[in-house]
């Protein structure tokens, strides 16, 4: 369900409709895909961490089994 995703973006304000706009899709399938029934692409995973979150590491954003890093791409904690 990517909740590491979905809670990045509600700390940084980034919106589904966002994301759909970035991706020139549907709202519905940017939900589809944050809720787990399909999957983004990988062009698609880059082009929203790129333009949303580039101090992040892809592993984190997309990662399914929710775990919860705390370290950012290029920061220690």
């Amino acid at each position: 369900m990517l909740n590491n995703l979905k809670a990045e973006m509600v700390r940084h304000g980034v919106k589904a409709k966002d994301i759909a706009d970035l991706l020139h899709v549907r709202l519905a399938t940017v939900y589809d895909k944050l809720n787990g029934h399909y999957e983004f692409t990988f062009n698609e995973a880059l082009k929203i961490k790129h333009n949303f979150f580039p101090n992040y590491d892809l592993e984190y954003l997309f990662d399914k089994n929710n775990q919860q890093f705390k370290e950012k791409q290029g920061q220690s904690t």
